[in-house]
C-alpha cells in the first residue's frame, strides 16, 4: 500500500472535477443518503447540521425527467440541504431485487434498454444541476451472518465467513467467475462514462460488500471486493467522472490490519481524485470476519482518517451508513444524530 501512495506525482487538473479537490485543506462536509427526501426529513437534517445529502428518487415512478430532478434540488435548497447526488436504479440488493437485474445478468436486450435510460438520466441529472451520480454493481448484494449484541442493547451488523451458508449454492444470475462479471461491468462502463464524460457528471461506483474468496460465494467472484480489483475498475475507462462512492466501511472489511492499511488506501484513490463520496464507517474486526460498530469504538482511528482525507483534498460528502439498530430508535434517527455529530465534529478538528 505504501508504494502506491508514494507514487510518481500526478498531473494537476485545473478544470472538471479534480479541481474540486484541494490538498492539504479540509474541505469535505457531512453528508447523508437516507430518504425520504421531503420536507420533514430535510428538516431533521438541517436540525442536526448537515446541510448536503443524496437525494432519493423511487424508481417505481419511472427514470427521472429533468423537471423531477430539479422539484429534488428545489426543495432541498427550500430548507436549506444541497442535493449533491442521487442513485440509479442499480443499488446494494440482491439481484432479484433489483430494479434493473439485466445489467449484472448480462442479459440483452433488456440491459441495453436499461443503460439507455440511465444515459440519459445522467443529462437529466446536468440539465438539472445535480453533479454526481452514485450506483453498485453486485449479484449478491451486502451479504451479512446473523447480527450480534452491541453498547447499550444495540445490535451490530456482523459479517463472519466461517458461519455463512451457500444456500442455494448459486444465485438467480447463475455461475458469475470473474471474467463475466468483468465483462458485465466494461459492458456498462463503455456506455455510461463517454456520457457523463460529456455532461460532466460524477459517477460514483460502491465496492463489493463484504469481499469473497477467490472461489466466490454462491457461484459469484465479487472482483469489486478487493483493493486490486477497485484499481482494476478505474482503469476500465479513465476518465475524471469515473470513480468510487468510497464506502470506508467495506473497503476496510477486504483488508488485514484495516486499522493499519486504510490510510494508505485512502491516499491512493484520494490522490488519482478518484472519490467521489465517502461512507465514513468504523468496524471491529478484518476481512471475513468483523462487525460494524458506532464511530468512536472501532478498530479504525477516525480522527487519522479524516486527517488523510485533508491531506489529498477530498472535497465531497462524509456520510454515516450501517449504524448499529436498537429496538428503541427503529428509524435510526438517535444513531444517525449521533454520526453526524461525530463526523462534523471531526471535520472541524481537522480544519
Amino acid at each position: 500500500m505504501a508504494a502506491a501512495a508514494a507514487a510518481a506525482p500526478l498531473p494537476a487538473q485545473t478544470s472538471g472535477p479534480m479541481a474540486d479537490y484541494k490538498p492539504g485543506r479540509a474541505v469535505m462536509h457531512v453528508g447523508c443518503q437516507r430518504g425520504p427526501t421531503t420536507a420533514e426529513h430535510l428538516d431533521y437534517l438541517k436540525r442536526h447540521g448537515v446541510d448536503h445529502c443524496c437525494g432519493v428518487w423511487d424508481y417505481k415512478k419511472g427514470y427521472p425527467t429533468v423537471d423531477d430532478l430539479k422539484r429534488l434540488r428545489d426543495i432541498g435548497e427550500k430548507h436549506g440541504v444541497s442535493i449533491d447526488m442521487f442513485e440509479l436504479p442499480l443499488s446494494s440488493a440482491y439481484i432479484t431485487r433489483s430494479a434493473t437485474p439485466s445489467i449484472m445478468m448480462g442479459k440483452s436486450p433488456e440491459r441495453d434498454r436499461a443503460i439507455e435510460q440511465m444515459q440519459e438520466t445522467i443529462r437529466n441529472a446536468q440539465r438539472a444541476g445535480v453533479p454526481s451520480i452514485k450506483y453498485n454493481m453486485t449479484i449478491l448484494g451486502v451479504v451479512r451472518t446473523e447480527s450480534t449484541p452491541g453498547r447499550g442493547g444495540t445490535m451490530l451488523s456482523t459479517w463472519d465467513l466461517a458461519k455463512a451458508k451457500q444456500d442455494p449454492p448459486l444465485t438467480e444470475a447463475g455461475p458469475a467467475p470473474a471474467e463475466v462479471m468483468w465483462e458485465r461491468i466494461t459492458y456498462f462502463l463503455e456506455r455510461i462514462i463517454p456520457v457523463a464524460n460529456e455532461f460532466k457528471i460524477r459517477m460514483a461506483c460502491h465496492p463489493h460488500d463484504p469481499g469473497m474468496p477467490k472461489s466466490g460465494f454462491r457461484g459469484v467472484d465479487r472482483v469489486l471486493g478487493t483493493i486490486e480489483g477497485m484499481k482494476k475498475f478505474v482503469s476500465i475507462k479513465e476518465s475524471p467522472y469515473h470513480g468510487f462512492n468510497f464506502c470506508q466501511g467495506t473497503v476496510t472489511e477486504m483488508l488485514q490490519d484495516p486499522g493499519k492499511e486504510i490510510f494508505d488506501v485512502i491516499r491512493h484513490f484520494g490522490q488519482r481524485k478518484k472519490i467521489f463520496n465517502v461512507h465514513f464507517r468504523n468496524i471491529r474486526g478484518k476481512r471475513d470476519k468483523f462487525v460494524e460498530v458506532f464511530p468512536d469504538e472501532g478498530d479504525i482511528n477516525f480522527f487519522k482518517a479524516m486527517q488523510v482525507y485533508k491531506e489529498v483534498g477530498y472535497p465531497y460528502m462524509m456520510m454515516p451508513d450501517h449504524m448499529p439498530r436498537h429496538k428503541d430508535d427503529p428509524g435510526g434517527n438517535q444513531a444517525f444524530a449521533f454520526a453526524y455529530g461525530y463526523i462534523k465534529a471531526l471535520i472541524q478538528a481537522v480544519s
